[in-house]
């Protein structure tokens, strides 16, 4: 499970370290890909193959499906990590993301999501902003 945030820098060679407490869980065959509201996701292998599997029966004919499944596997690519724990971001991924150079990782339970510093604090503001929303949501959702 992955939760919490943690602030990183881009160095020079578009490299980020991935914090410690997620590298455990993010084993080799683990994905890094286009996510969704100006983010990058990153699964690990098992959540990837579930999500591989669920998109697998998704129908062909389905425009937003086949939408869906382009933008994710478009852009995927194993996260590979050096000794010091750090990976390369692509200039494909970093165009996507508008990220910078400050980075945060952020858990998202099931997933990372890799966020521009920027990106990431306006996105929470306005979430933050219509907390009353998605509370009525969450509660029709039986949460």
């Amino acid at each position: 499970m992955f939760i919490g945030t943690y602030y990183h820098t881009l160095d020079e060679k578009s490299r980020v370290s991935v914090p410690k407490s997620f590298r455990t869980e993010l084993t080799p065959g683990s994905i890094l890909t286009k996510g969704l509201d100006g983010c990058l996701f990153i699964f690990t292998a098992e959540s990837w193959t579930k999500l591989v599997g669920k998109l697998e029966t998704l129908p062909l004919a389905s425009k937003s499906a086949r939408d869906f499944l382009r933008l994710l596997t478009y852009y995927a690519t194993p996260l590979d990590t050096d000794k010091l724990g750090r990976t390369h971001l692509s200039e494909n991924l970093i165009h996507v993301a508008r990220i910078k150079k400050d980075v945060v990782f952020a858990g998202a339970l099931t997933r990372v999501e890799l966020w521009d510093k920027h990106t990431y604090h306006a996105y929470l503001d306005n979430l933050e902003s219509q907390e009353s929303e998605l509370s009525t949501s969450l509660s029709e959702l039986g949460i």
